[in-house]
C-alpha cells in the first residue's frame, strides 16, 4: 500500500514558483509545477518515489544522473527514485510542468537536497 499524504488543491509557494496537487489517486499524485524565469529547483532526490515530467509551458534545463538536458513544451523526462535532478528556468517566461509521482511513500518530506540556491536543507 501506498502512503499519500498530499491531498488534491494542496499548494505552497516557493523561493523558485510554486506546486500544486492536481490529483491524488492510490500508488501516483500528480502536480502542476511553475518555476518561475531565472529560477531553479535544489538538486535532490528521493529516496520512496519516481517521477515523471511533462513540460507543457516554456523552456529550461534538466539536470538528471550526470546528464542536462534542454527541454520545452512537449517534453517529457523520468526520473527513477535515488537519481540527483533539478530543473532550471532559464527563459523569460514561466516554465510549467505536470509531475506524476509513484512509489511506496508520496508525501513532500522525501526531499534530499543536495544544493539549494535558497540555503535550505
Amino acid at each position: 500500500m501506498t502512503e499519500i499524504t498530499y491531498r488534491a488543491g494542496q499548494a505552497e509557494i516557493r523561493p523558485w514558483g510554486r506546486w500544486q496537487v492536481v490529483q491524488t489517486d492510490p500508488g501516483y499524485v500528480v502536480k502542476r509545477i511553475d518555476v518561475n524565469p531565472g529560477a531553479r529547483l535544489s538538486l535532490q532526490y528521493h529516496n520512496h518515489r519516481s517521477e515523471h515530467w511533462v513540460v507543457v509551458a516554456g523552456r529550461g534545463k534538466v539536470t538528471i544522473g550526470g546528464d542536462t538536458i534542454r527541454v520545452d513544451r512537449g517534453s517529457h523526462i523520468y526520473i527513477p527514485k535515488e537519481i540527483k535532478h533539478r530543473i532550471a528556468n532559464d527563459g523569460d517566461a514561466p516554465l510549467v510542468f505536470v509531475e506524476v509521482q509513484f512509489g511506496t511513500e508520496l508525501r513532500e518530506d522525501d526531499i534530499v537536497r543536495i544544493d539549494d540556491d535558497f540555503a535550505r536543507k
